[in-house]
């Protein structure tokens, strides 16, 4: 059999506009695919709501793809160990409490796991604003992100959703929208996003999942994301309290309804 470049072309374009004309409404964007945002799109998808993650870059897994300064081995605690027993991600005990992986299986595996569920990646695209109505987040304004980093004048497309999740991490992207541009006030001491503090590797592992909760009416905060909203110190290349943000955060927005 010969192949027609033709079809290629034609194949690709039509099945993903396919794809992208069936995610325009979804129960769940979320924006980031870092770990905790590929997480809770397994867990929410398992549960069997509509999940789109939005990435604005090509690559997949956030912070945890490189690991700690470019070593691809993670560090999580027995808490987080649990999450990547569930997808049968190896890990070595190290000193007792501290446990390594892999990272870019541990991104892979989560990623893989997640899309089997039903939920769907859409890479290099960012969110450049969001829909609110009355007073509620109702969905995202997106763009492609090359469009959006040769500063060229295209309008975005819109995407409806009932919750969103700012999984964006240490620049709570969503969030600065919002400040922004909407008179909402965030669920913060000050109203606003309070900032992300210096490392704490322990404190921030803890806060990390304290912090993952709805922030402002249809929006919720989860890993590095959340403790940047609430003023919460960073935890540097330990992804315990990332993993387990994600189920969280999964499991508020599945009891929301």
């Amino acid at each position: 059999m010969s192949l027609n470049e033709v079809v290629i072309t034609k194949a690709i374009i039509e099945r993903f506009s396919q794809k992208f004309l069936e995610y325009t409404e979804v129960d769940t964007a979320i924006v980031g695919a870092g770990p905790s945002g590929l997480v809770a799109a397994y867990f929410l998808a398992k549960a069997g709501r509509k999940v789109a993650i939005f990435e604005r870059k090509l690559s997949i897994g956030g912070g945890m793809w490189g690991g700690g300064m470019m070593f691809n081995e993670i560090v999580v605690q027995e808490e987080g160990k649990e999450i990547l027993d569930m997808f049968d991600i190896g890990t070595r005990e190290y000193e007792p409490g501290y446990y390594t992986a892999d990272a870019v299986e541990s991104v892979t595996t989560i990623c893989s796991n997640a899309m089997k569920a039903g939920a769907k990646v859409f890479n290099c695209m960012s969110v450049e604003d969001v829909i609110i109505r009355e007073g509620r987040v109702t969905g995202l304004v997106v763009i492609w992100s090359p469009v959006e980093m040769a500063g060229l004048h295209v309008d975005p497309l819109s995407i409806s959703a009932k919750h969103v999740i700012d999984a964006t991490g240490h620049a709570t992207e969503v969030l600065h929208v919002i400040e922004r541009k909407a008179d909402v006030v965030l669920n913060t001491k000050t109203g606003k996003i309070m900032g992300e503090r210096s490392m704490w590797a322990d404190k921030a592992e803890r806060l990390t999942i304290e912090n993952t909760k709805e922030i402002c009416p249809g929006v919720f905060v989860s890993g590095m994301a959340a403790n940047a909203a609430f003023g919460g110190p960073r935890m540097g290349p330990v992804f315990g309290g990332m993993l387990l943000s994600g189920k969280k955060v999964a499991e508020l927005i599945i009891s929301a309804g």
